[in-house]
């Protein structure tokens, strides 16, 4: 009996997007001790990750209500 010929094997793992842009963002001493604070209550580890995350989520959940528009709100309900 001849042997079977080996087949790839699928891979499941997430191809990551590679990123080159970076976006600083500055907050106060406060601000800070409230980020900290919360990433430690809910065990999170990454904050990089976690505020693009948190950031961008926002981003498409509004995305649809924050359209361009020809006239403004106050125009169009005349």
């Amino acid at each position: 009996m001849a042997p079977r010929k080996k087949t790839p094997k699928a891979t499941t793992a997430r191809i990551q997007p590679v990123r080159h842009k970076r976006v600083v963002c500055l907050v106060s001493d406060e601000e800070n001790r409230i980020i900290d604070e919360y990433l430690k209550k809910h065990k999170i580890g990454n904050k990089s990750n976690w505020m693009r995350e948190t950031l961008l989520a926002f981003i498409y959940k509004n995305i649809d209500e924050d359209y361009p528009t020809l006239f403004n709100e106050h125009e169009m309900r005349r």
